[in-house]
């Protein structure tokens, strides 16, 4: 199965491999050491994420009317869905809604799709681009850039997200967030946390998982969002995923930190090796590997609980 997020991926991939040839920065290569992270740990960190991203890719209809089969069976009753959206294009498919598990508002976003040429023109949109500092103002005069294709993706829906977390909050009472995406999503989800966080009130929790995301922004961006959000961001990566591997950092693009990378995953689909990784682009983590050693199913899953992204769990 061919992700479009990997259409950049072979597109830039001869840069990437030259990368250390043209200097890629090298000296400044983060080596620390990781530490593990139990499965135990994982699992309570991070599955009710991933089962929500999971969801992302299922239709409008099925996820407001909450019957998209395995995906919401595993997520459980009680979830109310306050908006739903997308056409699987150019606004990939979303959703926002109350968890009643912990009293708290969940913003999911989908991946590429591989299959909608639309989505590709998304990700081949490459050039980096001035941080929308109108809809994430504490951006201002920090020299931040993006990935011009995934802000103008993020563009397309922040105002109804942000309604619709804003209207989420206030009908339960609460003041968590959680937000999540995969792939494209992942840094749609991103830059929706940036805005969130600076839209909502300080005393709301705010917290981010991505799954599988390409580098979004350059060396201010990771600095800002490392400022913004620091240890309640948290940003997934599975084994040979070549996808968090670009753009490559060769023409300006950096991950901020918060990875946590799965190192290995059994023939039932449960991470066996996970460790989490300090700082931006450790190389003894995803940033390590090597693109001519690349799993494109690893991009998919599974990563954990036998979790993986696609609509192909979904009900047709």
């Amino acid at each position: 199965m061919f992700s479009p997020t990997l259409f950049t991926l072979f597109t830039l991939l001869p840069l990437a491999l030259s990368a250390p040839l043209l200097g890629r920065g090298d000296d400044n290569e983060n080596k620390t050491p990781t530490t593990p992270l139990s499965i135990g740990d994982l699992e309570s960190k991070f599955l009710r994420s991933a089962q929500f991203t999971r969801v992302a890719y299922c239709s409008s209809k099925a996820v407001t009317n909450w019957q998209c089969g395995g995906p919401c069976d595993d997520i459980g009753k009680g979830v109310k869905v306050i908006q739903a959206g997308g056409d699987d294009g150019l606004v990939p498919m979303y959703f926002v809604a109350h968890d009643p598990t912990d009293n708290s508002i969940v913003v999911a976003h989908q991946g590429t799709d591989p299959f909608k040429l639309l989505s590709i023109v998304n990700d081949a949109e490459f050039l980096l681009k001035d941080l929308n500092t109108t809809l994430i103002t504490s951006g201002k005069d920090k020299g931040i850039q993006v990935h011009d294709g995934f802000q103008d993706t993020f563009e397309r829906t922040a105002d109804e997200v942000l309604d619709a977390v804003k209207r989420g909050m206030n009908d339960f009472n609460t003041t968590k967030v959680h937000v999540s995406g995969h792939s494209l999503g992942a840094a749609i989800a991103t830059l929706d946390s940036l805005m969130l966080k600076q839209q909502l009130d300080k005393s709301v929790g705010l917290t981010t998982t991505v799954f599988g995301m390409p580098r979004t922004g350059n060396q201010e961006f990771a600095d800002f969002v490392d400022a913004m959000l620091g240890s309640s961001f948290t940003r997934i990566t599975n084994q040979n995923d070549p996808v968090p591997r670009v753009p490559p950092q060769l023409i300006g693009y950096h991950h901020a930190s918060g990875e946590v990378f799965i190192k290995s995953v059994d023939s039932n689909g449960q991470a066996t090796d996970v460790v989490q990784c300090p700082g931006q682009e450790n190389e003894n983590c995803g940033t390590g590997n090597d693109l001519k050693i690349t799993s494109i199913p690893n991009h998919l899953g599974p990563y954990f609980d036998d979790i993986s992204f696609s609509e192909f769990a979904c009900p047709l």
